[in-house]
């Protein structure tokens, strides 16, 4: 009953592959498409097998990379556990631990946290693992990539050794699949489609742009179509980036239809933010990849890559963020000439070509500054000397040749002056008569 509350009729094709080994007691490995149920493929089992409130330690433990994943895995527990006495606690850090230590006190079944938080607690005794039967880790890629390795291999070392165990991602690297031979006892490997696969809802796009004010030239006449750009994200690589496209945006459409979310922000003020999106007061959220994994978010018409991604498999994320439960969606990517190198890896990795549109000639196309020119200049150089070690730089070349140059100069003799090859050479000797 709760399951057709949260809007589901049918199963999606990994809960359908999932669900039935996780019920049969196996170790998972659950590799799909951003947006088609992973989460309700682990969370409706484990509720399933936990059945009921036991006890005060908890029984399963969920971990997540993101405090932001972490809650959209709490919010689906509890919409599918609503008529179950089944008790969820949440840890994150970013917030004071009191609260999350009272709640603790109180008993649980199932456990959400992030890593960081979840060790903090425990070795401060306030989590009793000895009853734990399940541990979940989701989004394992990126635990790996934000540099959550140690902090894994420690929470293996406290929990019992006798459980099962799930894993489960939208990308799936062979250096995760070795890690995960760590934990995974002969899993049952699920993929539903090749890993890093976006979904087929989504359109994707790319548009070469020179630089940054013709990026926000773009944008704001894409933005103008407000039925087609109903609501969407924009995300960028960094934080400063973020600030200035959201500013932008704020001056143009007010503080009400616009929003913006990283790691400088607030708990309070990034929750407030995501919550205002999800309800349609906000039109527009600007976020970094804080946002990518977990937003769960439906009617997405649009998400638009300000900046392309460094890191490739966050591309996937990120456009996963629309076309959600089969819904259609349309995924736009700004890309200038220091960015084309990630394109192409992310072209790379989903195997596929993303089609290129021509700029529409109602946009201004800035000249590209001095500063500007010189950052993509070393962007360029910084790629080429990844793909081949002894590559010097354009600059090292330009410095060699001016340095040639120079030398060549210095051995021409000075204007005016005569050569001494152009002399002639004293007489010797007598004259003979």
């Amino acid at each position: 009953m709760a399951v057709a509350e949260a809007g589901y009729a049918e199963p999606t094709p990994i809960q359908k592959k999932a669900i039935p080994p996780i019920l049969a007691g196996q170790d998972v490995m659950g590799i799909a498409q951003t947006g088609t149920g992973k989460t309700a493929a682990y969370v409706l089992p484990l509720l399933m097998q936990l059945k009921y409130a036991q006890g005060e330690a908890p029984r399963a433990l969920i971990i997540s990379p993101t405090r932001e994943l972490a809650m959209q895995i709490e919010e689906n527990i509890r919409a599918f556990a609503l008529y179950t006495d089944l008790r969820t606690v949440i840890l994150y850090g970013g917030l004071g631990p009191k609260s999350q230590k009272e709640a603790l006190e109180k008993g649980t079944d199932i456990l959400v946290a992030t890593p960081g938080r979840f060790l903090d607690l425990y070795l401060e005794g306030h989590i009793n693992t000895r009853s734990l039967k399940f541990l979940v880790m989701d989004e394992a890629d990126k635990m790996m990539d934000m540099g959550f390795i140690s902090k894994i291999h420690r929470i293996l070392e406290v929990v019992p050794r006798k459980r099962q165990n799930l894993l489960f991602s939208a990308t799936m690297s062979e250096l995760v699949r070795k890690i995960a031979g760590d934990f995974l006892a002969f899993p049952t490997v699920i993929e539903v489609s090749e890993q890093a696969t976006p979904a087929q809802t989504i359109e994707q796009q790319v548009y070469l742009v020179p630089n940054l004010k013709t990026k926000i030239h773009l944008l704001q006449h894409l933005l103008k179509d407000d039925e087609a750009f109903s609501r969407l994200i924009i995300f960028c690589k960094t934080k400063a980036s973020a600030d200035q496209v959201y500013h932008y945006l704020q001056r143009r459409y007010g503080e009400e239809q616009v929003r913006v979310i990283h790691a400088n922000k607030g708990q309070n003020t990034r929750i407030n933010a995501i919550n205002a999106f999800k309800d349609g007061q906000v039109r527009i959220l600007v976020a970094t990849d804080v946002a990518a994994r977990g937003l769960d978010v439906s009617m997405v018409s649009h998400v638009i890559n300000f900046d392309v991604p460094i890191v490739t498999e966050d591309y996937v994320h990120r456009i996963g963020r629309t076309g959600r439960a089969y819904q259609s969606g349309v995924a736009i990517t700004f890309c200038h000439e220091g960015e084309k190198y990630y394109l192409k890896k992310i072209e790379k990795l989903i195997r596929q070509r993303i089609p290129e549109f021509p700029l529409p000639s109602a946009v201004f196309v800035e000249d590209t500054g001095y500063d500007e020119k010189q950052a993509i200049a070393k962007q360029i150089d910084e790629q080429k000397r990844k793909d081949n070690p002894e590559f010097k730089g354009a600059f090292h070349d330009k410095k060699a040749s001016n340095s040639k140059a120079s030398a060549q100069k210095s051995t021409r003799p000075a204007k005016g002056s005569k050569s001494l090859a152009g002399k002639k050479k004293p007489k010797t000797g007598t004259k003979h008569r």
